[in-house]
């Protein structure tokens, strides 16, 4: 069975194609409102993308948040994104965004790995409790931060506090019945052991997977999926939202999505 209209997600949003300008525009402006608040292309590996931004608050920070950015492993990079540090930001929270080497030129094994050892940098720089969160394919590459063979160093793991998977894919192997399998590559075996929601071997901290109430039915399924499979995990389905602007809510101090970051913490 071919599941690529499944999993295609723009032909199925309204003006999606309007999304891309806009944050764009917002993330050059977000960084050029913090100036030397933002810390801007620090390297945390050996490749080109291996590059991550941090932007600070102002005064001491309470903790971390890694925000990873989605397009199926195979699209974006950091720069797109940087709006969405004003809600941790106003609450006091440092907030890093990683590139990371995209498919095919790497698996999504590697691209697992690369994420991990951005996070580990960036807890490097920022003292404190750690959040991990991000979209789509980064709301899958969070997720397996939570998993014990994520990557993370020991040090690092200890300080995770929440991972919040937006939008997330948490069982690959549908994917590998899509057309986007020409780039990504997975086989049975590797679609077995990067899928979160097949792995309960997990740091103990709490999750939320987030997801947008008007989501193709396939995504839908994903956050259910990994909500269902995973201990101390609530599953927050927010009605008229899509898979676009459901990140939204990171970009206000009292977002919806802000709280569920780093309320409590």
């Amino acid at each position: 069975m071919d599941l690529s209209d499944a999993y295609a997600i723009g032909a199925y949003t309204p003006d999606w194609d309007s999304y891309p300008p806009r944050w764009a525009a917002e993330a050059s402006a977000m960084r050029a409102s913090l100036g030397d608040r933002a810390e801007l292309d620090l390297a945390y590996g050996p490749g080109a993308r291996n590059r991550y931004d941090i932007f600070h608050p102002e005064g001491s920070p309470k903790g971390l948040v890694v925000f990873v950015h989605g397009g199926y492993w195979r699209a974006n990079d950091k720069s797109s994104w940087s709006q969405l540090a004003a809600g941790p930001l106003a609450r006091g929270w440092a907030l890093a965004m990683p590139s990371y080497t995209l498919a095919p030129e790497a698996r999504i094994t590697t691209i697992r790995q690369e994420i991990a050892a951005a996070v580990n940098a960036a807890a490097g720089r920022v003292d404190g409790p750690l959040v991990v969160t991000g979209h789509s394919a980064g709301g899958h590459l969070s997720a397996r931060m939570r998993c014990r063979d994520g990557g993370l160093d020991p040090s690092v793991a200890a300080r995770l506090r929440r991972v919040v998977p937006i939008s997330p894919l948490s069982d690959l192997r549908p994917l590998m019945q899509t057309d986007m399998n020409a780039d990504l590559r997975l086989d049975a075996a590797e679609a077995e052991a990067e899928s979160p929601a097949l792995n309960t071997d997990l740091h103990d901290v709490e999750t939320v997977v987030w997801v947008g109430a008007d989501e193709r039915p396939a995504l839908l399924d994903q956050a259910r999926w990994l909500a269902e499979a995973w201990p101390r995990t609530e599953h927050v389905v927010v009605e008229g939202k899509h898979h676009f602007d459901v990140i939204e809510a990171m970009k206000t101090a009292d977002g919806a999505l802000t709280e569920a970051l780093v309320g409590g913490l």
